[in-house]
């Protein structure tokens, strides 16, 4: 039975934002109460260097073997797969060292007024990196064969026991924030590897007894009520296509009469490689200014940190989950070296009409981020951190940062679209243009920081990003240039949606100027009455879609009953 990728990216995806949701308004109240425990120098510490440490050594590390492996993975032999995932591991130890030496010994450190612990830290980072490493070819088979809810719940424990750990021990030894940061780094990276592990013994271990089981199966073809464990399909899509029989079969191995390592997945993996420093380089640009030049204090940095956390909310608990599902759905749907005109059509149309959908919702939500964040950025600083972030560049921050979570939420369908469909000549080529936007981000970046502190920095990457998005939008126009076929309309909204938000914009600015100062209740009322106005002007253009969605959700409620 073939897999269903459209339905299993949905489901990754509404699962995704809904555990991150309910986790980030978790942690969102307990960082606003860590912050009045904290210095926003500590802040800067942890949340910049290094937390850009982890980022670095894991994107290096990881990213590149991740998009190469998730392309056509009904095609894989999976032992070649494994071994070459296992490459990640000493990869991560080479760029651990290499990084974490970098950042003790070239890097200036912060001053022993600000903490003692940095090279706890420092190593604490690289050790949590390596031992998640050790769970990534267990994590790629999850995404492959459409572990949904395990990926989704695993990826929420490794949050709550990071933030269970660090939150308490801060309450107790304020002073000693690092040493907290460290120890919730690598218990969470512990919890989450061992979590991979113990999943898929238990796994395995029933998957073994069901198949035994299954030539118990009576004569009329029904399986016994036990075998109803299964959360595939079927169990006949278990038995044909899933090829692990133990833990063993994880880890890397000789395979008789083949080559240990497919190397066309290996010259893959070499292309998004390159591509993914250049692409690294562009997403953390701000924090490499930050680390390498010292354009801003520790305490600057901290503040910065707070205003980009709160803006990038809305990407990292909606528009990331959307964007991995989306990669993994084009990716399976749409063949990197053959034309649209010569592939399935029906395929085609499908995909055709997803990338259109998820430009439309896509650009939606990031005009009303955008439309809301001019009136209400100081009224969600002053919630999250009090009057000590009004009182300086956070509002200014906030709102600017709003329209970069516009052009972040465009440039992430377009150019995991892109990536998805790429060949590796293409990526190649994509590679130089990353090249030398990179190095122009940075040094726009430099001078527009140097003229505008931390604004700099976000109107640099929006000026990045929208480089980006014209390159990506030029690849899909050309893709789809001599076809039926027109998903960047997707890009423009309906014109009513645009006349409402239009009219919100102004009956909010005006609330924010009479009510936010003595009564910031009624400014936040007349905030949730727009936005439910929004939200009905975006429902009645997109009604064939919210009809569509309706259907499937009741169809769904009935089945679901009728069992």
């Amino acid at each position: 039975m073939a897999r269903n990728f459209l339905k299993s990216s949905l489901q990754n995806a509404s699962f995704n934002i809904i555990f991150q949701i309910l986790f980030r308004c978790v942690t969102f109240g307990l960082n606003a109460f860590v912050l009045r425990h904290v210095s926003q120098s500590v802040v800067g510490v942890m949340n910049v260097r290094l937390l850009l440490l982890e980022s670095t050594i894991l994107f290096l590390s990881r990213e590149a073997f991740r998009r190469a492996c998730l392309s056509k993975t009904t095609e894989h032999n999976w032992a070649q797969v494994i071994n070459l995932l296992w490459l990640t591991v000493p990869l991560c130890q080479f760029f651990s060292f290499i990084f974490g030496y970098i950042w003790l010994h070239v890097l200036t450190p912060p001053s022993t007024d600000i903490t003692q612990h940095y090279t706890l830290g420092v190593w604490a980072i690289c050790l949590s990196c390596v031992i998640e490493m050790f769970c990534e070819p267990v994590y790629l088979v999850a995404q492959a064969f459409l572990f949904v809810r395990f990926k989704v719940v695993l990826d929420t424990i490794h949050i709550f026991v990071r933030t269970a750990t660090f939150t308490p021990l801060i309450i107790y030894q304020p002073h000693q924030a690092v040493v907290a940061f460290s120890v919730a780094q690598v218990l969470a990276a512990c919890v989450y590897t061992v979590g991979h592990y113990v999943y898929f013994h238990y796994y395995i271990t029933k998957l073994m007894k069901k198949r035994a089981a299954q030539k118990m199966i009576d004569s009329n073809g029904k399986p016994p009520v036990n075998l109803r464990f299964v959360r595939r399909d079927s169990i006949a899509e278990i038995e044909d296509e899933f090829p692990f029989e133990s833990l063993m079969d994880f880890l890397p191995a000789k395979i008789e009469d083949q080559l240990s390592i497919n190397y066309g997945l290996s010259r893959l993996t070499w292309s998004f490689f390159k591509q993914g420093i250049m692409k690294q380089v562009l997403t953390e640009g701000e924090r490499y200014i930050m680390t390498l030049f010292s354009v801003l204090t520790f305490s600057e940095q901290g503040v910065y940190d707070i205003v980009n956390n709160l803006g990038s909310l809305a990407a990292r608990f909606l528009f990331r989950p959307i964007e991995e599902s989306a990669y993994f759905y084009f990716s399976q749907m749409v063949a990197r070296d053959t034309t649209i005109q010569e592939q399935n059509q029906k395929h085609m149309a499908e995909a055709a009409n997803v990338l259109y959908q998820l430009l439309r919702c896509i650009t939606c939500i990031g005009l009303v981020i955008l439309v809301f964040g001019q009136s209400y950025s100081c009224f969600l600083l002053y919630l999250y951190g009090g009057e000590s972030l009004i009182m300086g560049p956070g509002p200014t921050l906030m709102r600017t940062h709003c329209l970069a979570v516009l052009l972040l939420a465009i440039n992430g369908i377009t150019e995991c679209y892109a990536f998805a469909t790429m060949n590796a000549a293409q990526l190649d080529k994509y590679n130089y243009l990353m090249a030398i936007l990179s190095v122009s981000f940075l040094v726009v970046s430099w001078l527009l920081t140097k003229a505008f502190g931390g604004v700099g920095f976000i109107v640099a990457n929006c000026c990045n990003m929208a480089a980006r998005i014209g390159h990506s939008i030029q690849f899909i126009q050309i893709q789809y240039l001599n076809t039926e076929f027109k998903p960047l309309r997707g890009l423009i909204p309906g014109p009513y949606f645009l006349i409402t938000l239009v009219s919100v914009f102004m009956i909010t600015q005006i609330s924010q100027a009479l009510f936010f100062e003595w009564f910031k209740l009624l400014h936040l009322g007349v905030g949730v009455i727009c936005f439910v106005s929004v939200t009905i002007s975006w429902a009645y253009e997109e009604r064939e879609l919210v009809s569509l969605a309706i259907q499937k959700w009741a169809t769904k409620s009935q089945a679901l009953k009728q069992e």
